[in-house]
Formats: structure tokens, C-alpha cells, sequence
């Protein structure tokens, strides 16, 4: 099926972006053939949109593909996770309800660990001299409304004027009940500070819980600016490479959505990158019929577990970014700093970590040369043999062995006694334990077995690390892709145009309720209608689904209950209350018949976009044993003499006994001994592992 661009022409080639915090994937497909061409370059952290610019025209070239013949281009990225985390914000005001205007502070109360007192809580992303509170007030009990004042609203927006700010945040005590207020007060801004970002609560979250409610209204808002000159300079260059296809981009809930979407609400692309990772591993499970994963996923900075069960992922409503609770429906991935470029480092008791701080792309590891002093899991990996000591990104790389050794054995061997051999197999040891950690947290911690998922492994690191992670949670099978390295990319060419909508409304579930709820069911699912026209989806391409956050009366704390129907008339409030008590069950153990209560409606509308042809499982001629490599596994084995195979070589079929080692352009893969790996008919790696007794046991 061929795509056709906003000039009529005719436009066969797909196109997908991603920037991580090491290097950009880049991959481009045929839809008429399936024939892809990938690519990899460095990522520019200070201006990530030059890796965007010059990978496409990179790609472009290498393929020979005019950029008109570009149909559709999807971006993923961690700009707003970056600006958020190394505090590039733009400079925002809050307005509030009198007498919340400390709230961004005063937070839960909660320390952020329970243990230490002396644990510093994040700056929050607006200054206290720039949290604004206005004569607003909407009661829920009978008292007459205070409504905000016209000549305030006007004082206030000259007070910022004067004060140069680029974003305002504006989020009142009751708005997800009734938006009334805020819209009338966002009007008002929008005319007298027409070049200011506004982020208006009932717009970003129209959800009850006012600290999380006005910690994401204000991340909106700080991040608004930075976002939308981002995404500018993406069209602007898109356009200037040729291509006439608006991008796509990338967001938390594993949807695409439009530039211009994607500025009005940034914090909902705070996990865009690992999101994209999660949406292509589920694709390739879904391709080999593998109904249960967990997909993981090592890139320069870290390492992201996500669990997916029959083919869902896992999906959270809140998640923290950088100490800052933002609630957004998000893939519920967790992140922990284990990448390829963490550096060891030892604490002043002389004890050995690895991360979460990382060289990331500059200056990166110490064996790439660029100025990095501090020894890095990849400086380890190389040392150990698991790398290739000629080059990496098929000899585009250059790497230095021997200075990494020096890293190695000066931070790391000296000062605890070890050779260098013992320090770096050290590294790895400490790094899967965190990772160990990590998998362990979305699995085990929400009743879920690791022994009963299979494990895919991609990103630049994965395959590399994965067959020692997985025979220490007891996972005997591994799924390789055929482009780990660049799985994010591939990610962003399969994943839905998608939209969230909320609705937080308390209605005890009963039969005298029940045209009430079936109501709000209505208005969301008119929601997503008017989006469907918006987004130019044609009728009957787009579906919606439902889902009801529930609780027994009286607690604190929701469940989400997915309804599986298409239309809010299919729905009942018996099939509430079933549904409840089944997912009560199911994550506490027990369930009674106590007064439930529906606290936040959703529903998500999606359709999907092109279709990703399937390609071909070419194989390259010659011997898949291209050498041999001392590779270090253990300090009881020491060194083996261990075959390298060329991926590109090994046909489909064929099953590989480890050790080996198995090299492509974008990734490596290990495989120990006793375990072996087998080409699939797709194109992907099956790794089986040999377990361990303590994983078994």
C-alpha cells in the first residue's frame, strides 16, 4: 500500500527517527517490497535536532531515495525528558486557587526515602516569586462560587509581562469538575499574553488530586517553550531535506500524534523514546506468536524493562520523571541507569557502583576516544573480548582497547585488588544486578512470574547482556530481533495514531446511577469522535476503547477495570462490579461485595497508520564464521576460544551453540556456554538458556 504526500505524489517510503541519549536510530522501508535500509549515527545532545537533519539525509543518500518519495516520517525523542531532568526549562508562572500556592512543594508530605531525612526533593519547575494566587473558588456543597475577577486576571498578566516569562501554568482546586473558571481565565491570558505558552490544567489533566494535577500543568508549561522550538526546527528542517510529509510524533502511551499536539501537551512524550522500544517488541512477539514478554531494552544511558501481557503492555496513569510526579497515561516502563556508557565509579567506603551516571555521547566511553576518562560497561565489555576490538557499527567506530584497560585497571582493578579481567567482569556483575533489580520490580512485585515471559532483547546493548539476566531470573528464552539496535525506530513505523481522554467523576455504581455513568461513556466517546475529524481519520478506520478507574468507597487508591466494548451502550453495572472484583482478586488476593464507586473514566481512540510490509529474511554468502576471539566469561573458565559469526550470514534455521559470538552493525549478541541461539524464518534470534540452579530452585 503506498502513501501518498499533501502534493499528490505518489510517496512509497516510510521513514522513522529516533533520537536516544548515544546515538540516533534511523530506518527507512519500501512499502511496496519490505526492503529496509538502517543507519546509525551519533546523537548531538546540545542541539538533538542536528542528528535528525543530518541522519536524514544520511539515510536518504545511502538508499538513493529522493526525499518527496517520503510518505511518512515518525520521530521519537527525550528532549523533554532531558530539559526536565538537566532543569532547561522555560522560565513559567503559576496562577492557583488562594491558598495552594505552596503546593508544588508541600508535594504528599511524603519523604522521597523513608530512611533518610537529608534526601533533597526536586526544585520545583516554577519559582515561588512567580506562584500566583487569585480570588478563585469553586464548592461543591452548596456555597456560592467565588468567580475570578476581570481587573485581577489584568494586574496579573501585567505582573508577568514585566517579568519576561515564556509559559503560564494555570491550575485551580476544582477545574477537573467543572473547567469553568480556568477556561475563562485562559481565554483572558491567551489575549493579553499572546506570545506566552499556556497550560491549562482541564486541557493537560482534567483529573481529581490537585498536587499531581498542578505538578503536570506546571512540567506543561516549563517544558512548552522548549518543546515547541524543538518540534519547529524538525518540520523546518524536514522541509528543507525535501520532505513534504508533516513528521509524527512519538508519545508516552506508545501512540503518535501531530507536531502541533505533541507542543500544545509536551509532558505526554516524557517517555517517547522507551515507549517506541516497547511498541516494536511487541510487534515482533506478535510476529513469532509469543504472547508474553518482557521486553529490554540497553541503550547508551540505560536499561528499560517493560512488562507485556498478551500483547498489552502494561499501562500507568502516573509516573515520576526527575523527582516530578506527572500524570499521564504512560507505557509502564521502568528506567534505571545501566546503559552502555554508565561509568563505574567506588563511593568513599570503597565500594563499587555502576551508574546511574553515564558518559552518554559526549564524551562517551573511554575506548571511544573522545575524551572520556572514566571506565564505562562498554570499555568492560571490550576488554573482555565480548566486542570487537576492530571497530564497532560494522568498523564505522574505532575503538581503543587498550585505553580502556588503562580506565579499567587504574579506577576500578588497583584500588580493589583485582586484575583487570576480575574488574571488568566486576562491572557486569554489578550492572545485572541492577538490571536483576529493575525486572524484578514490574514483575515479581505485581504477581507476575519472570519464568513465564520471554525476554526480548534489543537496543545497542541488549543482546549483549541479556543471556546473564535471564539465567538469574530464571527465563530460559530470549528473542534477538533482526535490528536490536535499532528496534526504537522500527517501533515508530508500527505504532497507532493515538489519543487519551479522562473524566474524573465520583458515581457509586448502582442502578439508579447508571444513565449517569453511561453518559460520561458518551461524552468521551464524543470526544474521540471530534478527534477522529481532527486528525483526518476517515469513518469507520479509528476504534475506542474503554476503561473505569474503581474503588470499594472509602479508599484511597483506584484500580483500572478495562470494559472491552466499542460502545458505551454494551456496557452494564454488573459487568462493572465483576470486572472489579476480578482485577481486586487478581492484585490483592481477595475481593468482597462492599459499595464500589467509579472514580475516572477513559477511553482511548487510536487508528492505525501504514502498514509495515514484512521483509524478507535475506542472507549474505559465505562462511558465517568470519574468526575467532579470546572472550572472557567467568574467573572459572577465564578465557575461551569463541567463534564470531557474521549475522548477516547465518541463514534461517540454523542453531548456533554457544560459546559464540554474534556480530551486526548495530548490536552484538552473546551467547555462554551451554546455551544455544537459532534463525527464525522472520529474521530473528531465538536464544535458549541454559538455567541456573539458584533461578530454578
Amino acid at each position: 500500500m503506498e502513501s501518498e504526500s499533501k502534493t499528490g505524489i505518489v510517496a512509497p517510503y516510510l521513514l522513522a527517527i529516533d533520537v536516544g541519549g548515544t546515538h540516533t536510530d534511523i530506518e527507512l522501508v519500501d512499502v511496496r517490497s519490505g526492503r529496509t535500509f538502517r543507519h546509525k549515527i551519533a546523537s548531538t545532545p546540545k542541539t538533538p535536532a542536528n542528528a535528525v537533519r543530518e541522519g536524514t539525509r544520511e539515510i536518504l543518500a545511502l538508499a538513493g531515495v529522493e526525499p518527496s518519495e517520503v510518505g511518512y516520517f515518525a520521530h521519537g525523542m527525550t528532549v523533554a525528558t532531558n530539559a526536565l531532568v538537566q532543569g532547561r526549562l522555560a522560565k513559567a508562572a503559576l496562577l492557583t486557587t488562594k491558598g495552594f500556592r505552596d503546593i508544588l512543594e508541600i508535594r504528599r508530605q511524603r519523604q522521597p526515602h523513608i530512611y533518610n531525612t537529608r534526601v533533597s526533593k526536586p526544585l520545583p519547575p516554577i519559582e515561588r516569586n512567580l506562584r500566583i494566587e487569585i480570588d478563585e473558588r469553586q464548592f461543591l456543597f452548596g456555597i456560592a462560587d467565588v468567580t475570578p475577577d476581570d481587573a485581577e486576571i489584568e494586574e496579573i498578566a501585567k505582573h508577568l509581562r514585566e517579568s519576561g516569562v515564556d509559559a503560564v501554568a494555570v491550575c485551580f482546586m476544582h477545574s477537573y469538575r467543572d473547567p469553568a473558571h480556568e477556561r475563562m481565565v485562559g481565554d483572558k491570558l491567551a489575549g493579553l499574553l499572546p506570545d506566552v505558552f499556556l497550560s491549562v490544567s482541564c486541557d493537560v489533566m482534567p483529573e481529581f488530586r490537585e498536587y499531581e494535577r498542578t505538578s503536570t500543568t506546571a512540567i506543561n508549561a516549563a517544558l512548552g517553550p522548549v518543546m515547541q522550538r524543538y518540534l519547529s526546527s524538525i518540520e523546518k528542517d524536514a522541509a528543507e531535506n525535501g520532505i513534504t510529509v508533516t513528521p509524527r510524533i512519538m508519545q508516552s502511551n506508545g501512540g503518535v500524534t501531530s507536531p502541533e499536539e505533541a507542543g500544545r501537551v509536551p509532558v505526554r512524550t516524557l517517555a517517547s523514546g522507551p515507549a517506541a522500544g516497547v511498541i516494536g517488541a511487541t510487534e515482533i512477539a506478535r510476529k513469532l506468536g509469543i504472547e508474553n514478554i518482557i521486553s529490554f531494552d540497553v541503550g547508551g544511558t540505560t536499561a528499560d524493562v517493560c512488562l507485556v501481557e498478551k500483547y498489552n503492555p502494561l499501562v500507568a496513569v502516573e509516573r515520576e520523571f526527575g523527582g516530578y510526579p506527572v500524570r499521564s497515561s504512560t507505557i509502564d516502563s521502568l528506567s534505571v541507569g545501566a546503559g552502555g556508557g554508565s561509568i563505574a565509579w567506588s563511593d568513599s567506603g570503597g565500594f563499587l557502583h555502576v551508574g546511574p551516571q553515564s558518559a552518554g555521547a559526549d564524551p562517551g566511553p573511554v575506548c571511544y576516544g573522545n575524551g572520556g576518562t572514566e571506565p564505562t560497561v562498554t570499555d568492560a565489555n571490550l576488554v573482555l573480548g565480548r566486542l570487537n576490538p576492530d571497530g564497532l557499527l560494522s568498523g564505522r567506530l574505532a575503538v581503543d582497547v587498550e585505553a580502556a584497560r588503562r580506565a579499567i585497571e587504574i579506577k576500578v582493578g588497583t584500588p580493589h585488588g583485582l586484575s583487570v579481567e576480575e574488574a571488568a567482569a566486576g562491572i557486569l556483575t554489578i550492572l545485572n544486578e541492577n538490571m536483576v533489580q529493575a525486572v524484578r520490580v514490574i514483575s515479581v512485585e505485581r504477581g507476575f512470574d519472570p519464568r513465564d515471559f520471554t525476554l526480548v532483547a534489543f537496543g545497542g546493548g541488549g543482546p549483549l547482556l541479556a543471556g546473564k539476566l535471564a539465567r538469574e531470573l530464571g527465563i530460559t528464552r530470549i528473542v534477538v530481533p533482526r535490528s536490536p539496535g535499532l528496534l526504537c525506530a522500527e517501533g515508530l513505523l508500527v505504532a497507532e495514531t493515538r489519543a487519551d481522554f479522562s473524566l474524573t467523576r465520583f458515581t457509586e455504581i448502582g442502578a439508579e446511577t447508571w444513565p449517569v455513568v453511561l453518559d460520561q461513556l458518551s461524552q468521551l466517546q464524543a470526544a474521540a469522535a471530534d478527534w477522529f475529524v481532527k486528525e483526518d481519520i476517515p469513518a469507520g478506520a479509528g476504534s475506542t476503547d474503554f476503561a473505569v478507574d474503581m474503588r470499594y468507597r472509602g479508599q484511597s487508591h483506584e484500580l483500572r477495570v478495562e470494559l472491552n466494548i466499542k460502545d458505551p451502550g454494551e456496557a452494564s453495572a454488573d459487568m462493572l462490579r465483576e470486572r472489579f472484583l476480578e482485577e481486586h482478586r487478581k492484585a490483592y488476593g481477595f475481593a468482597s461485595d462492599l459499595p464500589m464507586e467509579i472514580v475516572t473514566i477513559r477511553s482511548v481512540a487510536r487508528a492505525p497508520n501504514h502498514p509495515r510490509p514484512a521483509e524478507e529474511a535475506t542472507v549474505d554468502a559465505g562462511d558465517p564464521i568470519v574468526g575467532y576471539r579470546q572472550v572472557y566469561f567467568s574467573s572459572e573458565k577465564g578465557y575461551v576460544t569463541c567463534p564470531i559469526y557474521d549475522r548477516r550470514r547465518i541463514a534461517p534455521g540454523m542453531v548456533i551453540l554457544g560459546p559464540a559470538i554474534v556480530e551486526q552493525m548495530d548490536s552484538t549478541t552473546v551467547v555462554e556456554p551451554g546455551d544455544e541461539i537459532e534463525s527464525m524464518q522472520t529474521g530473528d534470534l531465538i536464544q535458549r538458556i541454559r538455567p541456573s540452579p539458584a533461578a530454578t530452585g
